[in-house]
């Protein structure tokens, strides 16, 4: 492999969003003004506007805002089209992702935004994980159906809610063909420390009681340059992550252009015919690096009367009977 190639691998797994948010001309160039020469392990490798490859500070980059308002989460991150894509030869319901997902955005105990479900399209076939966030649908019934605007599409393709805004009808739900949002019922569990925090779409924190939560791709972790929970803490590498427009995607570890992944696997979208037009890709569970794995040792009850309904599970009791 090249230079120039290993040094955009590093530059995307450092920081695989930076160009439309970290490198604007100007940028650029005070940082190049403030880069030490004698202190290259502070540097980092980013890509200019211009497409060259140019070494900065680190200290002289500025993260995303901490904090961004409600108003202020309509703007998608500039020159953005996110996109993730779900390897299901790889998934064996390790969980990681669901559990990263809880405590980054600090869900009740009960309420899952990325949920795992064991799939068998026939007895013949064999079974499968598959995980489901939400899926940022560029043409999302949730948004065309919400009367006061609390669901809304930005221009970086993220799909947020606004709890200031919801009312709690439950018409998103409703609208959402692929059943990924869920509604606070009860006082979700917000801790005296969420109680202080400003609320933002981008976080989810806190929760309100009487609306809705769902997946938000990580709005606050794109800020700032990093990838999704759920992509960072999956031990198998199954959740891709990245950018239509730069045609990149990655999994903290491979790197691979985004059109040829998808083109090279046969990737689908779940339920495409509906026209709801996903952001989220699954790739076929074949030629899978490991035997099928049950997955559900251990399981909370809740969580394990999730499955048994699938065919999976039929199939196992009947087999169980006649012995």
């Amino acid at each position: 492999m090249s230079k120039n190639k290993n040094s955009r691998r590093d530059f995307l797994k450092l920081g695989l969003l930076a160009g439309g948010t970290l490198v604007t001309g100007s940028m650029i160039k005070t940082a190049l003004s403030e880069t030490p020469e004698n202190d290259p392990g502070s540097n980092i490798k980013v890509l200019t506007p211009d497409g060259k490859l140019v070494e900065i500070s680190k200290a002289s980059i500025k993260a995303g805002k901490e904090y961004v308002s409600p108003k202020a989460s309509h703007q998608g991150i500039p020159h953005r089209k996110f996109v993730m894509v779900i390897d299901l030869s790889r998934c064996k319901n390790a969980r990681k992702c669901v559990e990263a997902c809880k405590v980054g955005h600090h869900l009740p105990s009960d309420h899952e935004w990325m949920k795992v479900y064991l799939m068998q399209d026939s007895s013949k076939q064999s079974p499968y994980w598959f995980p489901r966030p939400c899926f940022h649908c560029d043409s999302p019934m949730c948004a065309s159906v919400c009367p006061v605007g609390a669901t809304y599409k930005r221009s970086d393709g993220i799909v947020l809610i606004d709890s200031g805004r919801c009312i709690g009808c439950k018409f998103c739900m409703t609208g959402c063909p692929y059943s990924v949002r869920v509604f606070n019922w009860k006082d979700p569990e917000v801790s005296e420390e969420d109680k202080k925090v400003k609320y933002s779409p981008e976080t989810g924190i806190p929760q309100v009681e009487g609306t809705v939560g769902k997946c938000i791709f990580c709005a606050d972790l794109l800020r700032k340059n990093e990838l999704p929970r759920c992509v960072q803490a999956c031990p198998m590498g199954v959740i891709f992550f990245g950018d239509i427009i730069e045609d990149t995607v990655t999994n903290g570890t491979d790197t691979i252009p985004f059109s040829q992944l998808v083109k090279d696997r046969s990737a689908f979208r779940y339920l495409e015919q509906l026209g709801t037009e996903p952001s989220v890709y699954y790739l076929p569970p074949t030629e899978r690096l490991f035997p099928f794995e049950s997955g559900l040792d251990d399981l909370d009850k809740k969580v394990l009367a999730r499955y048994k309904n699938t065919p999976y599970m039929k199939n196992q009791k009947k087999l169980k009977n006649d012995k």
